[in-house]
């Protein structure tokens, strides 16, 4: 049971199924635990929002002095920190998924304050983009389990390893620009923010794998429920669809953004 998703693969239910003790995963505790992960990352995610406008409003207002002097340099910390704790949380839970139900709290919490901050700064650039790509992206989310459920995308052995080529295409490529900016180069630049028919292209290919993704993070998480391992698992695989979740939402604002520069 292969899938691209570097944190759900075969592997994960394999090991886990070698210590399965007491009661086991089921689809619908999975589903639980996905709420409750999203609820931990609204919460932060809402708090750095309106850190973010209690400073952004007024000086949008034309008043530099409304809000807190210190609340910007507070946001790019809480974006940063919340990107790099996110980022070791999720190498933690993928390593050790038997922590996953204190790790992927964590995971969520943090990558909250990196989605909260992400998003103001886009939607002060763009009004109204936010809403936008929280729409799209639970929409895929939905469309594309309701084309799961009814039978119409078959995940083969061919589907899996076609989508887990493409995904790690693009984390290489992703990987090579952000180590080439380390030295001052700006690689690939229309294709990642460029508003030419490339970098929308771009933009479009990488979406639509992100959101195959979920088709093979839906196919897991099945199976796995159906293999008999543990409870923790649910927390584990509730952890890997917010990690394709999350990816999908940041690309989808990229899109946006790269359509709204054209008008």
């Amino acid at each position: 049971m292969r899938t691209s998703n570097p944190v759900l693969n075969d592997n994960a239910f394999d090991q886990a199924r070698n210590f399965s003790v007491g009661e086991n995963m089921t689809v619908q505790g999975t589903v639980n635990k996905t709420f409750a992960l999203f609820a931990l990352m609204l919460m932060t995610a809402s708090w750095v929002w309106t850190k973010f406008y209690a400073i952004a409003q007024p000086l949008i207002e034309g008043s530099p002095y409304g809000g807190s002097p210190h609340t910007p340099q507070f946001v790019g910390v809480a974006m940063f920190g919340g990107a790099i704790g996110g980022f070791i949380m999720a190498l933690v839970t993928t390593f050790k998924k038997d922590w996953s139900p204190v790790t992927a709290p964590a995971y969520a919490l943090l990558e909250g304050l990196f989605i909260g901050g992400i998003s103001a700064f886009f939607e002060l650039q763009y009004p109204g983009i936010v809403i936008q790509a929280v729409g799209l992206t639970f929409g895929t989310l939905f469309a594309l389990l309701l084309v799961y459920k009814s039978g119409l995308i078959q995940v083969t052995h061919k589907f899996r390893m076609g989508i887990a080529a493409a995904t790690g295409a693009i984390m290489i490529f992703y990987l090579v620009v952000w180590i080439a900016g380390f030295f001052g180069a700006n690689l690939f630049y229309d294709m990642r923010w460029g508003s030419s028919p490339v970098g929308i292209g771009f933009s479009l290919v990488v979406v639509t794998i992100a959101a195959l993704n979920l088709v093979l993070d839906f196919d897991f998480i099945e199976r796995g429920s159906q293999s008999g391992v543990p409870k923790y698992m649910e927390w584990y695989g509730a952890f890997g669809l917010m990690v394709t979740l999350v990816w999908l939402y940041i690309e989808i604002l990229r899109l946006l953004a790269k359509l709204r520069n054209r008008r």
